[in-house]
């Protein structure tokens, strides 16, 4: 008796299916929005963020186990599969809603001039390719090793951004659970791709996967912090501890870092409920010259204000420098620039707090706050 019921339940889905595909394009603008209000709502109203995040990750449970079920009782003679066409139908929007919710955080933790615009142009490309029906079902169709890979990526970036928001995991901790549901979630489709049947094919599996985690862990300076970004910063020879704000100017001349030194002020926004260590990163030239480790704690909309002090200043002194805002992992956050020169050239440390581009904005007059600080 069940094989039937099976089968007037597949006879009572296609239609709804069918009907579905006609307002498919609603749905990638939906995610995307809905998204948008989970990155806003990280720090607002953060339930929200997360309910959002976990109807999300249950909507990939629910295609696994439908993938995974269907498998099953078609090996044991009954007929519980969705048409191909459908089935390849709703991963789509499956895959439309993944990235589309996870764009707007990677578009705004995003720094354009490092090698994570790479991977966050691969996530552009691949939301058109997933709107693109042509595109999307030929990959389905004739292309089944890239669709594995674009499935795999769509597992990566949905766990990067929904388990900071939902346990409170560092961005350490999320990129390395993330990697393994990556590995985990991908494992129907490696069966399906492969057919293991032997010992050589089974092998042929557990190192392919072994292999797609390697190169997501090996690419993470690459990968942008989805819940972390820089949203506020400054340089300054002094810093009022009472008014917790960077205070002074000088201009940055080899004479005047050796005698005071220099702060650094960043401001960054995190989910509630998160604690992580960073780093400031002081760069002359490119060279790495000091890594000062601070802690962070998520939950306040502008941001936990941080800063360190560099007072060792020797050697030459003049050129290019950067202070990197840095995960454990290696994910930069943001950076701070500036030009150490006796002449015009020297950046002038002022105190004033700039706000990088393109992220959300908010007052800056509302940057200050509680703080945390590190000397070198």
């Amino acid at each position: 008796m069940k094989a039937p019921m099976t089968s007037s339940t597949l006879a009572r889905l296609e239609p709804l299916v069918a009907r579905l595909r006609r307002y498919h394009w609603i749905w990638p603008p939906v995610a995307f929005v809905l998204g948008l209000l989970g990155f806003f709502l990280v720090n607002r109203q953060q339930w929200l963020g997360a309910l959002l995040a976990l109807g999300l990750v249950l909507t990939w449970v629910l295609l696994i186990v439908e993938s995974v079920a269907s498998k099953w009782l078609t090996r044991h003679g009954r007929n519980a599969a969705l048409p191909r066409a459908a089935a390849t139908f709703i991963a789509q929007m499956v895959h439309q809603e993944t990235l589309f919710f996870s764009l707007p955080f990677f578009l705004a933790t995003t720094i354009w001039t490092s090698g994570q615009a790479i991977f966050t142009g691969l996530l552009i490309i691949c939301s058109i390719l997933a709107i693109l029906d042509p595109l999307y079902f030929g990959l389905s169709n004739r292309h089944r090793w890239l669709y594995f890979l674009l499935h795999a990526l769509c597992v990566f970036v949905v766990m990067l951004v929904t388990l900071p928001i939902m346990l409170s995991l560092t961005t350490g901790e999320s990129l390395i659970l993330s990697i393994v549901a990556m590995m985990f979630f991908s494992l129907p489709s490696v069966v399906g791709l492969l057919k293991p049947g032997g010992i050589v094919r089974w092998l042929a599996m557990a190192g392919l996967l072994i292999v797609l985690g390697g190169i997501a862990w090996t690419g993470r300076s690459w990968i942008p912090p989805a819940t972390l970004w820089l949203s506020g910063s400054a340089l300054s020879p002094g810093f009022d501890t009472a008014a917790r704000e960077p205070s002074g100017s000088m201009k940055l001349t080899p004479q005047a870092l050796q005698s005071r030194g220099l702060y650094v002020y960043t401001a960054i926004r995190a989910p509630r409920g998160l604690r992580e260590k960073i780093y400031h990163v002081w760069r002359h030239d490119g060279d790495v010259v000091e890594r000062i480790a601070l802690v962070i704690h998520g939950g306040r909309d502008q941001g936990y204000r941080a800063w360190t002090h560099k007072q060792n200043f020797s050697g030459e002194l003049e050129g290019r420098w950067q202070i990197d805002v840095m995960t454990q992992t290696g994910q930069r956050i943001g950076s701070v620039r500036f030009t150490v020169a006796d002449d015009d050239d020297a950046t002038m440390a002022d105190g004033r707090i700039q706000r990088p581009p393109g992220i959300p904005g908010w007052n800056i007059r509302h940057l200050l706050g509680n703080d945390g600080e590190q000397d070198d």
